[in-house]
């Protein structure tokens, strides 16, 4: 049976409606059940001495007093671990001439980075381990700090790893077309240069691992809030020569992740190592301090780009120069150049034109490392490329909307290749266009605009084209080496009463994973999804899959789901037509029950197949199939990624005596795919702009000149609150991949992806009446006032 997604007439489909989340009533009543609500027998606690130096090398440890700390039981340094967990180096093969030294659960010889684990203490309870790490004595001589981006490579700059002989760690440069002669020849060329600062994602639960080693069974069993369980699983095997089979990975309720939780930390992987040196429970929970400088950073850029337009607006070229610093080492296993990478595959991403050259190169710094969060480089892409676009469009004297419906690709015109060489399937840039404009009422607004500006009110209107990377195939990470699967599975099986019960690879963060599996498991099988229970995140118990980032859930572990649900669906039914005497072809399952395909009346409610099968199986016909459980896998194989578009807008106000934005209205229209719930859909875009207004105007990680960071806690690191966020208004538009039977993408990150370049040209179009300028974020009233040069430097 053919079944017509989101197709109202249809009786029972699920896909396309709103369905509350089944964990909603559990988490609103504080019943989660988080790692740190996790106490088992004999369990000890970790804290983590951090080196407060940048770069320095460990002369001495005295952990004398610490030992005398009533509860402290063991004080582990960086070498008592060497001996228990090997050292890790990230790199991948495809990314070629990366480089990154092996890396330690703890820093041997050398700290590398304010906030890197020097010495573990264990204890009874955290308040004693933490008291003993107060009271360790670490000799540290101090050895010169690389902090400057821009001059890493410089031959004064000392090299932070000798034997990587500098402190180049990847550089990629990407020609298509003959860029130099389409600048020449061109009518306008725009230059400018761009940074976005470094930040980390502040999840509302910080970092946590409870290790627990069981000698008898040779059998490490790690609660752990991550988003990649089977990943974790490989790494700690690998490292503390285990096998894999023996290691578990249980993955419960975490509290948001953003990216943050699917890579590889010193130390957790120390808190594990501890974990089977001692033969018990260890749990560590980083606190919100140490979380500023041990969460990976990200988005730390300086870029020099330029376009190239003709006297009608049409793109001809655009170079880029796109410099970034990962901090001390490349971070295992998906690596720290994947952002830089992904700004080279990005830019120009939603236009038709041939030339074009991107340079990424990635140096090392004695900084937190840098790594993969939400919306790994579109923000950053999105920002020169729109940018660009909104400068390009205004020295030529065109309207914005004008310049980019000159140059978007077409509706029609897929499948297409970019000249970054990334493959489309089927994108919507015009038809989000048009929506966008309805949304917003365009007109109004500049009619608005106007009228306000004559009041000495200065206001702006930004407007961000973007695509969105989502269902990566093993081109992202497999090809390169990495044990990271790009496939997902999902087991469904029926239980005796009816229900049925949904094991899947991919993983609940708080964005309504289970509610989406619930969806498409009871579209499926043809029951409501009250009646589906989903189970995630057990390494032990769900098909192995790749867990959730870069927004492969749904298209990925949904098409997994929707597989198996539907091989579910013809076990039951030819059970059916065995136990009814009726033609398999001629019956359905609609609302959990049994019924004639034609008429809809009923023949049997599945609890009493149910009954019949697992309990009076001996009435069934001899050599009938009766497994009611399916399992099915799915992997992308026609596009190395499935590819999401939409557009964003900002409309804004800036007071040009104070530098302060006050925003007034956002709109997003996405289109990523098949939307199976519009809600989980609408709060994604929302949290992800959310997360894209801090970049653009609140969040900023800032460093001395020694390394030292400035402002490591919430009083001094701004994140966006409620009251400075905008009425958001969210639009879509539906053009289902034909990779899938879902035909679902991503949407987890396009939020992230466009806000801030919305938010930028916005600004700057309220104050170009002042000749003035801002491309340097988040996007400060100092930095306002000194672009209107009411400020000196």
């Amino acid at each position: 049976m053919t079944i017509a997604f989101g197709n109202p007439d249809r009786p029972n489909s699920y896909i396309g409606k709103t369905v509350p989340r089944p964990n909603a009533g559990k988490l609103a009543q504080g019943r989660g059940r988080y790692v740190d609500d996790i106490v088992l027998p004999r369990m000890v606690h970790v804290a983590f001495v951090r080196s407060p130096m940048a770069h320095a090398k460990i002369t001495g440890i005295d952990a004398a007093a610490a030992k005398g700390v009533k509860g402290v039981l063991r004080v582990f340094t960086g070498a008592d671990l060497a001996e228990v967990c090997s050292p890790w180096v990230a790199v991948l093969a495809h990314l070629k001439g990366l480089k990154s030294p092996p890396q330690h659960a703890m820093a041997v010889d050398r700290a590398t980075w304010v906030g890197e684990p020097v010495v573990a203490v264990v204890a009874t309870s955290r308040a004693a381990a933490e008291e003993g790490a107060a009271l360790v004595e670490v000799d540290y001589d101090p050895l010169p700090a690389v902090t400057g981006m821009m001059t890493a490579l410089d031959k004064e700059t000392p090299v932070l790893h000798a034997e990587m002989g500098d402190n180049l760690a990847f550089r990629r440069l990407h020609e298509e077309g003959d860029v130099d002669a389409a600048l020449a020849s061109a009518h306008k060329v725009v230059t400018a240069w761009f940074r976005t600062a470094r930040h980390t994602g502040v999840t509302l639960e910080p970092r946590s691992i409870l290790a627990d080693w069981n000698p008898a069974e040779g059998q490490l069993t790690a609660y752990h809030a991550t988003q990649a369980p089977h990943m974790m699983q490989t790494v700690l095997a690998k490292h503390l020569d285990i096998p894999e089979g023996r290691v578990r990975v249980i993955c419960g309720d975490v509290g948001g992740s953003y990216g943050i939780k699917v890579h590889v930390y010193p130390d957790e992987v120390a808190t594990a190592a501890i974990a089977k040196v001692m033969g018990r429970p260890v749990k560590f929970v980083a606190d919100r301090l140490e979380s500023f400088t041990s969460d990976i950073h990200a988005r730390d850029h300086e870029i020099e780009a330029k376009i190239a337009v003709d006297e009608n607006g049409k793109i001809l070229a655009i170079d880029v120069d796109d410099w970034t610093a990962i901090g001390a080492y490349s971070v295992y296993p998906r690596t720290s150049a994947i952002e830089g990478n992904q700004v080279v595959n990005l830019c120009g991403g939603p236009y038709d034109f041939a030339n074009y050259r991107a340079r990424t190169t990635v140096v090392f710094q004695n900084k937190t490392p840098t790594c993969q969060y939400r919306a790994v480089g579109h923000p950053i892409a999105v920002a020169i490329t729109e940018g660009l676009v909104d400068m390009a469009a205004a020295a030529i004297g065109m309207d914005p909307v004008e310049i980019r419906r000159r140059n978007m690709y077409a509706d029609d015109a897929y499948p297409v290749t970019s000249p970054a060489k990334m493959r489309f399937e089927a994108l919507s840039h015009h038809a989000s266009m048009d929506k966008l404009l309805e949304l917003m009422d365009y007109e109004t607004l500049r009619a608005d605009q106007a009228e306000a500006r004559k009041r000495g009110i200065h206001r702006g209107i930004g407007i961000a084209s973007f695509i969105e990377l989502t269902n990566p195939s093993p081109f992202m990470y497999g090809i390169g080496g990495a044990r990271i699967s790009a496939q997902d599975g999902c087991t469904v099986r029926m239980d005796p009463d009816g229900s049925i019960v949904a094991l899947s690879g991919v993983t609940e963060q708080g964005q309504g994973t289970e509610a989406m599996l619930a969806q498409v498991v009871a579209e499926g099988v043809g029951v409501s999804p009250d009646r589906v229970r989903v189970i995630t995140g057990d390494t032990q118990v769900t098909p192995y899959g790749g867990g959730t980032w870069a927004s492969r859930g749904a298209g990925i572990g949904g098409e997994a789901a929707l597989q198996s649900a539907r091989a579910l669906r013809g076990s039951i039914l030819e059970v059916a037509a065995a136990m009814l005497q009726a033609d398999q072809s001629r019956l359905d399952i609609r609302d959990g029950k049994i019924v004639d395909a034609d008429s809809g009346e009923e023949r049997m409610p599945l609890e009493e197949l149910g009954r019949i099968v697992y309990f009076r199986g001996d009435t069934l016909p001899k050599g009938l199939p009766r497994e009611l459980v399916q399992t099915r896998h799915f992997i992308t194989s026609d596009y190395p990624f499935a590819f999401t578009n939409g557009m964003q807008a900002s409309y804004l106000e800036v007071d040009i005596e104070t530098g302060v934005v006050k925003l007034l209205k956002h709109w997003c229209v996405e289109d990523c795919g098949r939307i199976i719930n519009p809600q989980l859909v609408d709060e994604q875009i929302r949290g992800g702009i959310v997360q894209g207004l801090g970049g653009a105007l609140f969040e900023e990680i800032h460093y001395d000149a020694d390394g030292q960071l400035l402002n490591g806690s919430m009083a001094d690191y701004l994140v966006p609150m409620a009251a400075e966020m905008p009425d958001m208004v969210i639009g879509h538009v539906e053009t289902p991949t034909n990779e899938s039977e879902l035909g679902a993408k991503g949407a987890g990150e396009a939020g992230t992806a466009g806000a801030p370049a919305a938010v930028m040209n916005a600004i700057n179009d309220a104050l170009r009446p002042f000749g003035a300028q801002v491309t340097e974020m988040p996007f400060t009233p100092e930095r306002i006032l000194r672009a209107l040069g009411k400020l000196e430097d």
